[in-house]
């Protein structure tokens, strides 16, 4: 059994316009698979493939209160292609923020509904991953969510410190799943969430039960009977585990 990081679940007041920000920031296309739901992803891509990790923009009336606990990073590859691509993301509605991150070689940004993301400088590492280079998780300790998520998802461990640890899809395409420690608790429900996925052939409840026996705890965030299982991770983000494909 084995299941996968196939897409992030992103809150809006205006899932349609963030969508749309989002699909022209990282050249993808934009769809709806019904009301109050964007869905992004590359042009010609086949769902669900490890080379990127979607993007589901779901309305949500609740005012973002605090900085978000997942972010994304996106990728350049030259000092010139950060450049441009800063400016052309402040021509769509992006802003400059401060999170405390002092003198730093990246850009840090908010789309139109404050949700932060990172432009960073040019990196050997994130050279193949497509326009987003890193998925990010804040956390208190990065080994033990290390350990939750190596065994929860068929990802590769790859480096793993006090400070940091990183994952990524074992086939070595795609953007990475990283966690990074910081001082802040969570106390709110997430705006930005992660999405798993089983493969086909196996059964969500059996993902669902193996899942839960590493630690996750089952969550009610007002969900009515709907075919996801939702979760929270050990250090209390939520997650959901749909159905396989």
């Amino acid at each position: 059994m084995a299941t996968r990081l196939v897409q992030i679940h992103m809150k809006a007041a205006d899932d349609e316009a963030v969508g749309r920000f989002w699909a022209q920031a990282l050249g993808w296309g934009m769809s709806s698979e019904g009301p109050g739901v964007t869905n992004l992803e590359p042009e010609g891509f086949v769902y669900p493939d490890p080379t990127a990790v979607c993007i589901d923009v779901v309305h949500d009336p609740n005012p973002k209160t605090v900085k978000n606990r997942v972010h994304l990073d996106l990728a350049t590859t030259s000092a010139a292609h950060q450049a441009d691509l800063v400016a052309l993301l402040r021509s769509l509605g992006a802003t400059p923020i401060d999170v405390g991150q002092g003198d730093v070689p990246w850009t840090v940004l908010a789309d139109p509904e404050g949700n932060e993301f990172c432009v960073l400088e040019p990196r050997e590492l994130y050279r193949d991953t497509g326009p987003v280079a890193a998925v990010v998780v804040d956390c208190i300790d990065p080994r033990a969510m290390a350990r939750f998520w190596d065994a929860a998802i068929d990802w590769t461990l790859h480096e793993v410190t006090d400070d940091h640890a990183r994952l990524r899809s074992a086939k070595g395409v795609g953007p990475y799943l990283e966690f990074i420690r910081t001082p802040d608790v969570k106390t709110v429900k997430n705006r930005v969430h992660l999405d798993l996925r089983p493969y086909p052939g196996d059964e969500q409840a059996a993902e669902a039960a193996r899942i839960r026996a590493l630690g996750a705890v089952d969550i009610n965030i007002g969900q009515v009977d709907v075919p996801w299982t939702v979760f929270a991770d050990p250090e209390g983000n939520e997650f959901c585990v749909l159905t396989p494909m």
